[in-house]
């Protein structure tokens, strides 16, 4: 298995090369932050957070997805799943590993997080994300590789994963709860302050990342011959449909929540995001984009005639996932901080160096997720064969 990852064709070299130019721009990119700090990113004092932790609250929701194939097939002997568990646990590590570099590059200096452990406070829910994510990544690391190890040489997996398995389920849904303690932690950020903030993830996770996850499983098909079965991509479909549903409710919710109680505070980030405030609105046309294809999308996969159509299912769980993308990787954190202190609307905007910076570490999942997954795919047809 381990030689697999860097085996392939002309295709799977030009996308592995592309993905390599794509890192070494992120990298230049980061090493130019790096020596010329934070000022080059459109953070400032008013807007502490950007795209950065923008990507990292929506990845960690990706990583805890993958808990939807893992407790279906484990735990309720779900056996569709089957061929395609491994598959989110490996999308899981890939997120995870994203998640952590978005950490690092917002941080400015890389040997700042090495603070987390030196000066652990265990009253910080930074410090118990830091634990739950790293905790999460070697969880999956280790599910992983001992059962798609076990496949290749056809034994069942040892006794002795099967309790780290089970431990996998919780800890999946921790890590989204953390995070979303993390902002909802800050009483300072209205649009964060609500109890239902981590349903709230869980709903969006439990929907982008399956979303993501039947759009991999069609490529897959299509360039490796690898059919991950359609009662499967039925059931994540299904899990797909009630989750984004629910994350709909939710955001429901917090606009009943705020407008009918009509408490200015509450009112503001939501009509920054929505309708514009003070004359000011970058991200109106971005929240209704998302709106739209969030609804349509869902509208479609209700109906049998068109969640069966693979292509009419990948168009509906693209929309989805960019939808939930823009929702939470966009508008839920740059919000939070609209308007400031002083009830002012201090916009922010990304800049070329952020954006660089950032599609090198989507190009550093993609790369960690295309080689695993060529390891997953040719150990799984050696064995069939």
């Amino acid at each position: 298995m381990s030689n697999t990852p860097i085996k392939g064709n002309v295709a799977y070299y030009s996308w592995v090369g592309f993905l390599a130019l794509v890192i070494a721009l992120g990298f230049a990119a980061y090493l130019r932050q790096l020596d010329q700090g934070l000022t080059l990113t459109g953070m400032g004092r008013d807007v502490s957070w950007g795209v950065y932790i923008a990507q990292f609250t929506f990845m960690v929701g990706v990583a805890a997805s993958a808990v939807m194939l893992v407790l279906p097939y484990y735990l309720h002997d779900f056996k569709h799943f089957g061929r395609i568990v491994v598959l989110g646990e490996f999308l899981a590590i890939a997120a995870v590993v994203m998640c952590l570099l978005f950490v690092v590059v917002d941080m400015g200096k890389p040997m700042r997080v090495l603070n987390v452990i030196l000066y652990a406070t265990p009253h910080s829910m930074l410090f118990w994300d830091f634990i739950v994510l790293n905790g999460y990544l070697v969880i999956n690391i280790l599910c992983g590789h001992v059962a798609l190890t076990a496949e290749k040489k056809s034994v069942p997996p040892p006794a002795w994963i099967k309790p780290v398995i089970y431990l996998s389920i919780p800890w999946a849904f921790s890590i989204h709860t953390v995070t979303a303690f993390l902002l909802a932690g800050l009483p300072g950020r209205h649009l964060w302050l609500t109890a239902i903030l981590a349903p709230r993830f869980l709903a969006s996770a439990f929907a982008a990342g399956p979303s993501l996850l039947i759009l991999l499983a069609l490529l897959v098909k299509k360039v490796a011959n690898f059919d991950a079965g359609k009662e499967a991509l039925s059931k994540l479909t299904t899990i797909v449909i009630y989750a984004g549903l629910a994350n709909f409710f939710f955001v429901g919710l917090e606009f009943f929540t705020a407008f009918y109680s009509n408490i200015p505070s509450h009112m503001h980030s939501l009509q920054y995001l929505y309708f514009g405030l003070d004359g000011k609105g970058a991200l109106v046309p971005f929240m209704w984009v998302s709106t739209l294809l969030g609804v349509g999308a869902l509208f479609f996969l209700l109906f049998p005639q068109t969640r069966k159509n693979e292509k009419f299912l990948a168009l509906a769980c693209a929309a989805l996932f960019i939808s939930l993308w823009i929702d939470k990787g966009i508008g839920l954190i740059l919000a939070g901080f609209i308007p400031n202190p002083f009830d002012e609307v201090i916009e922010y905007a990304v800049t070329a160096n952020e954006v660089a910076i950032t599609l090198g570490i989507w190009a550093i999942g993609a790369l960690i997720l295309s080689m695993l997954y060529r390891a997953a795919i040719t150990v799984k047809k050696a064995w069939e064969d």
